[in-house]
């Protein structure tokens, strides 16, 4: 009698070790697919960090551009203001040369 004891024990113990065997099958893949989530957000993260980098870098060199732009307005501009201030220059000194001769011609009428 020990004999089908020992058997029906035996098959309880592997059923028992069968289900063991599967719940920790279980978990291992519930781990695997919680990991492949985690690496596929990393990636999602690395690729928006990406993106961030390339536009901010995309910015950075049209606000260099644009810089460039203001500097070659603002020296245009200071040119524009010495040929304009070169020019009132010459118009003040015609002016005063009328003035004198225009004094120096209401002295001889006098």
């Amino acid at each position: 009698m020990n004999k089908p004891l020992s058997a029906e024990a035996a098959r309880n113990e592997a059923e028992q070790l069968r289900r063991l065997a599967e719940e920790a099958r279980e978990v291992r893949d519930h781990h695997r697919e919680a990991l492949e989530t985690i690496r596929q957000e990393r990636e999602r993260l690395r690729d928006t960090a990406e993106t961030a980098r390339t536009a901010s870098e995309e910015a950075r060199g049209a606000a260099e551009a644009a810089r460039h732009a203001l500097v070659d307005d603002v020296r245009a501009t200071a040119e524009t203001l010495n040929a304009t201030l070169d020019e009132m220059k010459v118009v003040e000194g015609m002016r005063r040369t009328l003035r004198e001769i225009r004094d120096v011609n209401n002295l001889d009428s006098n």
